[in-house]
Formats: C-alpha cells, structure tokens, sequence
C-alpha cells in the first residue's frame, strides 16, 4: 500500500519528539535551535527543548551555553547550533566585506581590543571606539560598534561566549578552519542540508527548496553552489509522492504507520513539527500565522499562540501567561470547541502542569479557558 498523509503526518510527530533526553544530547539530535527574544510565556527555543530534554526549566539554554559544545550564530535562521553543525559553515569569507579602508582598520583594532580584555560588553567596545549611531534592521537607533560587532560575529572573527541580561558578550573566535577546496565544499554544504533535512523532515518539494535556499545565511561564501546541492539532495534522500505532492526525508529512515501516544503538547511557533508553513497546511488542513509582529487588531489567535497538538493532530491553539504564579491557558479550536474524549481532558491537565513546572510557577493552579 502506498503512504497517506495520514502516515507522514505520523511520521512528523513521532521523529522530531523523540523521547526527553539530556540536554547535550537533544541539541545533538537536532544540529540547531532557532531563536526569538520574544519571552510569552518564555522564550521559544525554550518551548522548543522543553518537549525534548528531561526536566527542562525555562531559561536552562542560556543558563549552561559556555559548558553546552554549541554556539549562537546563523543557520537556517538565528539561534544555536552545535559546534560540529557550527564548523561547517566556516570560514564565512564570502559574507558581507568591509567596504572602506577606515572600515578595516577599525575592524583589526576592535579585535586587537577584544583578543587583549578576552571578553568584552558591547558598551566597553563603543566606549572605546565611539561611533555614532545608526538605523538597524528594526528601524530603530544603535551603536555603530554594536552593528560591528554583529557583522564580525557574522563573519567568523567573534563569538558570543555568554549572555549579560540579554545582551551578547563576545570573545574571539580563535577556531577557523581554511578554506576547503571543491570537493571538500560540496561535502560541507551536503552535510548542511542534512541537518535542515533531519530537522524539519519529512518536507513537501517546495519546501525542501525553500529549505536549501536559507542556507545562504549561514554560508553566504558557497551561496552560489547550493542549486547544485538541492539537486543532489533529491537524488540522495528518500522520497514519495503523496496526494500529487513529492515529500522527501532522510534516507534510510523508514515511514511506520505507529499510533500516537495520548498526549497533549503546546509548540512554540518555530518548533520542528509546525516551522514550515505549507508543511503545516498539508499536514493538518488549517493555516497557521505567527502574529506577534501584527496589528492587535488584525490577529486572529492571539500574539504568541502556540499550535495546540493532539496526539497526531494540531487542532488548535493557546495563549499562555502567568500571573501572580497561576498559569493562564487561553485556548481555541479549528472545530470551535476541544475534543469529548476524557483522555483529551486528562492530557491537557497534564500538559499544563508541565508547562507549570517548566515556567517555575510556585502555585499548582491553572486556569484554562477554552
């Protein structure tokens, strides 16, 4: 018999929520965690480990980055990736140059500064090397030594070593590999999409497309050859055409029709199993938007509404807050009301108080709207 999209959408759940494990461990499973230093109700690489890392806690990431083998810098998106996912992306010669000589002159200075203190703040640098301000990508105001910094930290000289109240302290990056020749490259660039494929399989076509594309932000230097790479990716990885769609997955890894467990789970926005868009549709025959950037008064779902998933289904939705230590879940469903199984019930109880030892809340109290 051939695969449904009942099968796939199986097969989406059951790999990308494996079985909690250690934190180390997860982050190797996954190659990388995108980022967003939006906190509602913590942050969402947070609400992404958080199904996968035994006796996650909000905030452990950040806690234990220096002593965790990963770094903060660009994959698919901005987040964390381990060191072996983060050396194939080096040296980012290619990425965006410095285009005057004052610029470059700066740019050695600024790390002649930062190899002499080991690590420094963003406010020792711009103390030192005062340069006005600028628009950033926010269209708000900042340092021109903050963007600097984030430009060499793009480009392979820094790195971020820690967090100081949200803001990125950097050392230097003292590991760069040469650059690798042609043959090297391709095996690089293959490896890359791997990870992404690992992560966000099994993926409709377009989205595996879309998929290889992004990788021009963590390797802007071999920009140029990632057609190539798609086009060798489709011949590499398992593949099956499901409803007059093409999906692709790891090769090797076998579609078992397994029932879902009886479980609940509030995903961040970016988690694995909802990231892709047009993945998401296909799968579960609904749209979701993340709408936190949209006027209050044109969003549908709420600010940071996570995908409410059920067992195998994403049948709606939730807004979580805590206030005075009670965890506050406002929840929608695509049917207009949640399920009649009394195990759904009991699932959900259960996820909540997940979700309330995750975010530290002293009270055991929830309260839940639908």
């Amino acid at each position: 018999m051939g695969l449904t999209v009942s099968d796939l959408r199986r097969f989406a759940v059951a790999r990308s929520l494996f079985p909690p494990t250690t934190l180390q461990r997860a982050l190797a499973i996954l190659g990388f965690v995108q980022a967003d230093p939006i906190r509602a109700p913590a942050r969402a690489q947070d609400l992404t480990l958080r199904h996968r890392v035994r006796g996650y806690r909000a905030g452990d990431l950040e806690r234990r980055y220096a002593a965790l083998a990963i770094e903060e810098d660009v994959f698919v998106n901005y987040g964390f990736l381990t060191h072996a996912v983060h050396r194939l992306t080096l040296p980012r010669a290619g990425a965006p140059a410095w285009s005057v000589i004052s610029q470059r002159k700066r740019v050695a200075a600024v790390l002649a500064f930062v190899r002499s203190r080991g690590t420094v703040h963003p406010r020792e640098v711009d103390r030192q090397f005062a340069a006005g301000t600028v628009t950033n990508y926010w269209r708000s105001a900042s340092n021109v030594t903050t963007q600097m910094l984030a430009l060499m930290h793009y480009r392979g000289l820094l790195r971020v070593v820690r967090r100081d109240a949200g803001v990125r302290v950097y050392g230097v990056q003292d590991w760069v590999p040469p650059p690798p020749d042609k043959a090297e490259r391709a095996r690089r660039i293959d490896a890359l999409v791997d990870v992404a494929v690992r992560k966000y399989a099994p993926l409709p076509g377009p989205s595996l497309s879309n998929l290889v594309a992004r990788l021009r932000y963590a390797v802007p230097q071999w920009q140029g050859d990632l057609r190539e790479a798609l086009t060798r990716a489709t011949l590499r990885l398992s593949h099956a055409r499901v409803d007059g769609v093409e999906w692709y997955w790891p090769a090797g890894e076998t579609i078992r029709p397994d029932a879902p467990p009886d479980a609940v789970r509030l995903l961040a926005p970016f988690d694995p199993v909802v990231w892709d868009r047009r993945r998401f549709e296909l799968l579960w025959g609904w749209a979701y938007r993340f709408e936190a950037y949209t006027p209050a008064s044109k969003r549908t779902r709420g600010y940071y509404a996570l995908p409410l998933l059920w067992r195998d289904r994403v049948i709606g939705w939730g807004n979580i807050s805590a206030i005075d230590g009670v965890l506050h879940a406002d929840l929608g469903y695509c049917a207009g009301r949640p399920p009649s199984d009394r195990r759904f019930r009991q699932a959900l109880d259960i996820e909540l108080e997940n979700v309330r030892a995750f975010l530290r809340l002293s009270s055991r109290s929830a309260d839940a709207r639908a």
